[in-house]
C-alpha cells in the first residue's frame, strides 16, 4: 500500500508500506493492503510502520486523523 504519514512541520514517512499499526477513539487498528476505506480518529500512542524491505519505523502520536482510501492508499495527519 501506498501509505503517506504527515506531521503539521514534515513528512514522516512516505512510501510502500506492508502494515500500519496504531490507536484510534474505537481501538487499535492495524491496516494491511488493499483495506476497506475507512476514516479514523487516532489517539495518544505509538504508531508502527513495515515497509516493504521489512524494516520497522515507529511514530509517537499525540492526537490526528487516519484515512485508508480506494486504490490501496493510506494518509495519516498526525500530532
Amino acid at each position: 500500500m501506498k501509505l503517506s504519514v504527515y506531521s503539521l512541520k514534515k513528512v514522516l514517512f512516505s512510501g510502500q508500506a506492508r502494515l500500519l499499526n496504531c490507536k484510534t477513539m474505537v481501538g487499535e487498528i492495524t491496516i494491511l493492503d488493499n483495506h476497506e476505506t475507512y476514516i479514523g480518529v487516532l489517539k495518544p500512542g505509538v504508531a508502527k510502520v513495515i515497509d516493504t524491505a521489512n524494516q520497522e519505523h515507529f511514530f509517537e502520536i499525540k492526537s490526528g486523523f487516519l484515512e485508508v482510501r480506494e486504490g490501496n492508499e493510506v494518509r495519516c495527519l498526525v500530532d
